[in-house]
């Protein structure tokens, strides 16, 4: 059986997030105050105590998100579950793409936390407040999206944004041409039209100043080749070359997250198995909704740790 190692993106982040892991784990404190060291700030307070509105903005979710799936990776490495044994494979959504190249080692934990500080400010930067928007449009397939996103265009830039499987696709772009897509897809019999409480237009070709951003950042940091293969969100196929890797990082800025096809490339290549690594359980529930041969496990806490640890036992890894 071989296993994937997910991790989360925005919108996974609760208050609180982490703490159990801090309180139980001196691995996981490690992580929360190497991530403060590297900002120059006390994160991990937002982290585990809010308030809710600092921690939700980009900036901050963004990092913050990637320190509670690393507490998690460096627990299970602690308890002999190191990620290089134990994964064929890495992917994470979105922001999750930093955190789990982090967990295979290419880049180090700081030079992460300070790179997803600069991402999130950048992307919230790349476009004005209110001129953007995204939408979640369920129940169509992804040729009826695209070709609704190409006709409502006309009112500036309109794109898919994530494939994220289940019937689930998200589009991005100039507020008037989302706000008309999404009444298109309804017209044309999508099951739902959600406007999505965002506060830019993630993953359109708006978002490219902050690719421009990321594109100056990544050269300036060291980088390994990872220690297992990334499912690149941009490809939805295994990438290991280190320069290549952050090429396709500055691809994702303005590109689509391709999630549904990075879950079925992992079921078509004998992955039975994915672990969420982090805060929520929304890439598990997407798993489970894409192929139903693959098992979705979310590792939030001590007790998911525990049990997790408990199955490899069981299987003798």
């Amino acid at each position: 059986m071989a296993i994937a190692f997910t991790f989360p993106g925005q919108g996974s982040q609760t208050v609180g997030m982490g703490k159990d892991l801090a309180d139980a784990y001196p691995e996981a404190r490690a992580v929360f105050a190497e991530v403060d060291e590297a900002l120059g700030e006390r994160l991990s307070t937002q982290i585990f105590e809010g308030p809710e509105d600092q921690l939700t903005l980009t900036a901050n979710a963004q990092p913050a998100l990637m320190a509670v799936s690393m507490a998690v990776v460096r627990v299970l490495e602690a308890q002999g579950a190191p990620l290089s044994r134990v994964a064929s494979y890495v992917a994470g959504h979105s922001l999750g793409e930093y955190s789990a190249l982090c967990a295979a080692g290419m880049f180090s934990l700081a030079d992460t936390a300070r790179l997803l500080r600069i991402r999130g400010n950048a992307m919230q930067a790349a476009v004005p407040a209110g001129v953007g928007a995204m939408a979640a449009i369920i129940g169509l397939e992804d040729a009826e999206v695209a070709a609704i996103c190409a006709e409502t265009s006309v009112k500036g830039a309109c794109q898919i944004a994530n494939d994220n499987g289940g019937g689930q696709l998200v589009i991005s772009g100039l507020r008037a041409a989302v706000e008309a897509a999404a009444a298109l897809a309804t017209a044309r019999g999508a099951k739902r039209a959600i406007m999505l409480p965002v506060s830019a237009p993630f993953h359109s070709s708006l978002m490219q100043p902050a690719a421009e951003i990321m594109r100056a950042a990544l050269a300036e940091v060291t980088r390994s080749a990872p220690s297992v293969p990334l499912i690149a969100n941009v490809r939805a196929e295994p990438v290991s070359d280190p320069a290549v890797i952050a090429d396709l990082l500055v691809e994702q800025v303005t590109g689509q997250v391709r999630w549904r096809e990075t879950v079925a490339w992992l079921a078509a290549h004998d992955v039975t198995a994915v672990a969420e690594l982090g805060a929520g359980k929304v890439l598990t529930g997407l798993a489970r909704r894409i192929d139903k041969t693959v098992t979705g496990t979310a590792i939030n806490g001590p007790a998911d740790i525990d049990a997790f640890l408990a199955t490899l036992s069981g299987q003798g890894a």
